[in-house]
């Protein structure tokens, strides 16, 4: 087996989801994941900010225009309350890059049904 970039990523997915569980107390990603204390996220890439069906979200979180990918992911995290003041999500952050990064490509992967891509 060659490694590549490929296995860089693979290393960089399990460190992600290493780190979700920092999310999972308040959300679900994966085949059958639920709305818990805050949204599914499955689909999350492209996916419009308020749109997880059956949560509610707050005002400010449903009329905040967004689009998720990486770039806003990676700015929201690092403090949710300043990237959509408003927001339900208290939760201080992630400000480490590399940790977002990573988070971001284990959440990436899961399309809107829940299966890896």
């Amino acid at each position: 087996m060659t490694v590549s970039g490929g296995t860089a990523k693979a290393q960089d997915v399990a460190a992600g989801e290493t780190s979700f569980k920092k999310c999972a107390p308040c959300h679900a990603i994966g085949e059958g994941a639920k709305n818990k204390v805050g949204p599914e996220l499955n689909g999350l890439n492209g996916r419009k900010s308020g749109a997880a069906e059956g949560y509610s979200y707050s005002d400010a979180n449903k009329k905040s225009g967004i689009t998720w990918d990486e770039a806003t992911f990676k700015e929201y995290i690092k403090d949710p309350r300043a990237k959509i003041p408003g927001t339900k999500m208290a939760f201080a952050g992630i400000k480490n890059e590399k940790e977002t990064a990573d988070l971001w490509a284990y959440l990436a992967q899961f399309g809107a049904d829940g299966k890896k891509k």
